[in-house]
């Protein structure tokens, strides 16, 4: 995990000491130009929870330049891997906890909406719209349309942007989802918020932070679905 992130690092200050360095209002031209900056973003998103400062991220560009210059760096590698690992760790750790807080409050205001209700294991669950079709069980093939956001509104994962429903058995799902699936029928919709503890946990994955409640609007589409047939 972390050479992953150190990795990224590495290439996230390459592209900043690169000449074409863009905001995000600036327009790119090329595609080339367009393709290093979406690489950079999604580096980016990968290494948000390090939380460099202004100061330490100079210092991995004098890290970069000093080596690719062959001036010798009299570091015990051993040493400074484990130091860095200490870090990252303690800086995720601190995210975290910083990110439960956050989220503590967030599922006390979607507790809060009419029609909401709370299960034992803190999801909040809220009905939008009552299905009428057949209830699914934890055995269950699934058909469903979703849209995954943050606290913050950010969406971090949505079938309906891709325009692709999402079909899966409940048993292959994160908690939250085979707790809130079964609560649904068929052609129903709900909003379903859930703590960190029954989604990701402590870990961060993709654009998601480590201990961040996340909520989905679910549409359930079908019920064990009838595999489609494909064309011969």
């Amino acid at each position: 995990m972390i050479n992953r992130y150190i990795n990224c690092l590495v290439a996230i200050i390459l592209l900043f000491t690169c000449n074409a360095v863009y905001a995000v209002d600036d327009e790119l031209e090329t595609d080339e130009e367009k393709a290093f900056y979406y690489i950079g973003s999604n580096m980016g998103k990968n290494m948000k929870q390090m939380n460099l400062s202004d100061d330490e991220l100079e210092l991995v560009i004098r890290g970069i330049r000093d080596s690719a210059n062959g001036k010798a760096i009299k570091l015990d590698e051993q040493v400074y891997q484990q130091k860095l690992q200490e870090i990252f760790t303690a800086r995720m750790a601190a995210a975290a906890e910083e990110e439960k807080v956050a989220s503590s409050a967030y599922l006390e205001k979607m507790a809060a909406k009419e029609g909401a209700i709370t299960t034992d294991s803190g999801l909040v669950f809220r009905e939008v719209v009552a299905g009428t079709g057949e209830t699914p069980t934890a055995d269950s093939v699934v058909k469903a349309h979703y849209h995954g956001t943050l606290r913050d509104g950010t969406v971090f994962d949505s079938s309906v942007e891709r325009g692709q429903p999402f079909t899966a058995p409940l048993s292959g799902v994160i908690p939250c989802w085979q707790e809130s699936i079964v609560m649904m029928k068929e052609g129903g919709k709900s909003e379903v918020t859930c703590p960190a503890k029954i989604a990701y946990g402590d870990r961060a994955t993709g654009a998601i932070p480590a201990g961040a409640a996340l909520t989905f609007d679910v549409e359930l589409i079908a019920v064990n679905p009838v595999a489609e047939e494909q064309p011969e």
